[in-house]
């Protein structure tokens, strides 16, 4: 889902925004690493092979098996930065497909001494957090499901609850974003509308909000590695549609609030640093009611990245920190 650009690629820097942003990925949303499924780059000499000889892999014409393809052969209907099929690792499921308790496949939970804290010795060392989770009688480790979600917004969600899958339903093509086959936007446009929603929070007394929590969540590059994840999300959603919380950077012991809102019509969640304009993540909020969400992480610069967001289980040990 990669689209060429001129900007700088300035990598932003300061505070927790910028430990989060700290070796920044060069991929977009559903591209593949250099190399994966890829035609070979043809180097000098290449088709000067003698007589008879032919690539490794490659079969004589009609020795091929019934629906094998050359090997390097892109497979039909493939688009630039679409997803083909079989790039997924074995054992996954597309969101909105997953049974209870569906981890992704390899999946190690993070080390014990990179775990955040959000009992009551973290909210006690932040009491000027805006939205004053501390006040909260909340389990925030606690997650809702697409049920509960649906229930909870005072205005309603339209239509049936929409997955969003980033590099299969919804990818960039050039410098459009596709869904569903469909081309909703320029990418541009569409980074910008991720912008207005989460800047779109109403002005409600912080003391008269009500807070479901959505769970705690490891955050990490496209096919990172959970167990070694230090970037933490918890978040919550209230009735009026804001959804925020709180970002932790466990290497750092840097922690900052984010906020933003869920567009009900589309059914995206995006969400920034309180007092910031940039960076915006964004997912579907239905995508939130599972134990692992792919998000689009938006630059004030142009580039958008692709990472993932694994739901953790509560530790035990998690009262008093």
């Amino acid at each position: 889902m990669d689209r060429p650009s001129t900007r700088p690629a300035g990598r932003p820097s300061g505070g927790a925004a910028g430990d989060f942003l700290q070796n920044r990925p060069q991929t977009r949303p559903g591209q593949r690493p250099p190399g994966v499924g890829d035609r070979p780059t043809q180097l000098p000499g290449a088709g000067q092979r003698p007589p008879g000889t032919r690539p490794p892999g490659t079969r004589p014409p009609g020795t091929r098996p019934p629906g094998a393809r050359p090997p390097g052969a892109r497979p039909p209907g493939h688009r630039p930065g679409h997803r083909p099929p079989g790039a997924r690792p074995p054992g996954y499921r597309p969101p909105g497909h997953r049974p209870p308790g569906y981890r992704p496949p390899g999946y190690r939970p993070p080390h014990p001494g990179h775990l955040p804290h959000y009992g009551a010795g973290y909210w006690g060392r932040h009491p000027h957090y805006r939205w004053g989770w501390h006040n909260h009688a909340n389990n925030w480790w606690r997650w809702a499901t697409a049920g509960a979600v649906t229930g909870w917004f005072a205005g309603g969600i339209v239509g049936q609850p929409a997955y969003y899958d980033y590099g299969t339903n919804l990818y960039y093509e050039g410098d459009n974003v596709v869904y569903n086959d469909q081309v909703l936007c320029t990418t541009e446009e569409y980074a910008e509308q991720a912008q207005t929603i989460a800047t779109a929070v109403p002005d409600v007394d912080p003391d008269q909000v009500e807070w479901m929590p959505l769970g705690i969540f490891a955050l990490t590059q496209k096919e990172g590695s959970v167990e070694d994840s230090t970037l933490f999300l918890q978040l919550a959603i209230s009735k009026e549609g804001i959804i925020a919380g709180t970002f932790q950077n466990t290497a750092t012991n840097k922690s900052m609030e984010v906020e933003g809102t869920v567009d009900t019509e589309s059914q995206r969640a995006a969400w920034g640093p309180v007092g910031g304009s940039w960076p915006i993540m964004e997912t579907g909020i239905y995508n939130l009611t599972e134990n692992e969400a792919d998000a689009l992480l938006h630059f004030e610069d142009g580039q958008t990245q692709q990472w993932s967001m694994v739901r953790l289980d509560e530790p035990e040990s998690d009262v008093q920190r």
